[in-house]
């Protein structure tokens, strides 16, 4: 028969079970989901006793922590800019340095008027949403060829009470149908090339391939964006989209090659190359 634990015990056991500098913050998140409480109760209840069935429930999530599985799809959620998002096995896990790219986006969208946003592949939402809560007056249209991600994105939107945003199933461009007046386009697509070994590492392994891998130097997807984009946005938009931190050179190329102006990457808090885009 399991004893009755402490929160502390359980806490400093799993700490040691779990792998990586975050093995104490992995332990706590997944324990306050066990019991159905927020993070910070855990700190004013440590010496809390918890039942056999909570234990049980807590031993089931670590496993399957141990063996790989993200926390942000064991506990169904993940914090991004200043919002908490569901997120499931059918999206991406919503990363911090992709809020360089709502910030960059935000100092193009004037607070006090009304603009016209897309943002393509938008997953669980998370840059469309931040968007719009930050840009009430703005229009945001958010797609994605997964009907299963348009659907946590949705179910995002209306939990967050963001009622600013529309949703459109499809690939990439072809999702924008005949708009022609956006002013500004963003998009956090696939730019891992296929085959690359860190796609069989960590949470990569589990999260959607699609949303991960773009050809042989992962720049397919880049390549249509980039081509396609021109044709949606109002003279003077603004296309900006996330990449890897050794593709900076190669979309900034692109860019040029399709005409757009004002080409410019900028690099993330790691000192990183982030994030790319150009103007009409």
């Amino acid at each position: 028969m399991r004893r009755v634990a402490e929160v502390r015990a359980l806490l400093a056991d799993a700490a040691l079970r779990l792998l990586g500098d975050a093995a104490r913050l992995e332990a706590e998140l997944l324990l306050a989901h066990a019991l159905g409480r927020p993070r910070a109760w855990l700190y004013a209840h440590a010496g809390d006793a918890v039942d056999a069935a909570q234990q049980a429930a807590f031993a089931a999530l670590l496993a399957r922590r141990a063996a790989g599985e993200p926390v942000a799809y064991l506990v169904g959620t993940r914090g991004f800019w200043s919002l908490e998002l569901e997120v499931t096995p059918a999206t991406l896990i919503p990363r911090p340095e992709t809020e360089l790219l709502v910030e960059l986006a935000l100092a193009r969208l004037p607070a006090d008027a009304e603009t016209r946003v897309a943002d393509l592949g938008t997953g669980s939402g998370a840059v469309a949403l931040a968007i719009a809560r930050e840009r009430p007056r703005a229009r945001v249209l958010a797609t994605d060829a997964s009907a299963e991600a348009l659907a946590v994105a949705r179910r995002n939107a209306q939990r967050l009470g963001i009622a600013n945003v529309a949703f459109a199933q499809g690939d990439w461009c072809a999702a924008l149908g005949d708009a022609r007046d956006l002013d500004l386009i963003v998009a956090n697509p696939p730019y891992i090339a296929a085959g690359d070994p860190h796609l069989d590492e960590g949470d990569l392994r589990f999260e959607p391939a699609t949303a991960l891998a773009s050809g042989a130097d992962g720049l397919d997807a880049i390549r249509i964006i980039v081509r396609d984009a021109r044709a949606h946005l109002c003279p003077g938009g603004w296309l900006l989209f996330e990449h890897g931190f050794d593709q900076g050179a190669a979309v900034r190329a692109l860019l040029a090659a399709h005409g757009y102006r004002e080409v410019f990457t900028a690099r993330d808090l790691e000192g990183r190359e982030r994030v790319s885009g150009g103007s009409l």
